[in-house]
C-alpha cells in the first residue's frame, strides 16, 4: 500500500501535505504560510535548511556542503529542495 501524500509538520504547528517524489520544498511552495524563504531550488544556496526532527525521507540530489556538513547532516539538517518524504515528516528550524 502506498500513500499519495505525506503530511508536513511545521515548528509553528502548522502543516501541508507532499506528493511521493515531490521535495518538501516544491511542497511548501503550495502552503500559503511556509515559515522559510526559498532561493535557488537546487540546494546550492542554504536558504531553505532546516531539520527533520521525526520522519523517514529519501534525498533526491546533493546538499551542498557549505550549506549543511556531515555533522550537521547526521543531526537530521537538510536542504528542504533536496529530499522527498518517505513518511509523514515532523521539521523544526535548524541550529546547526
Amino acid at each position: 500500500m502506498t500513500n499519495d501524500h505525506f503530511h508536513i509538520r511545521l515548528p509553528d504547528g502548522g502543516a501541508f501535505t507532499c506528493r511521493p517524489g515531490e521535495s518538501v520544498l516544491a511542497a511548501m511552495q503550495r502552503y500559503e504560510n511556509a515559515p522559510i524563504r526559498y532561493g535557488c531550488f537546487g540546494g546550492g544556496c542554504g536558504v531553505c535548511r532546516m531539520r527533520v526532527v521525526s520522519g523517514t525521507y529519501h534525498q533526491l540530489k546533493r546538499m551542498s556542503r557549505a550549506h549543511v556538513t556531515v555533522d550537521c547532516e547526521r543531526e537530521g539538517i537538510v536542504l528542504m529542495c533536496c529530499i522527498t518524504p518517505l513518511s509523514d515528516l515532523t521539521l523544526a528550524f535548524s541550529a546547526c
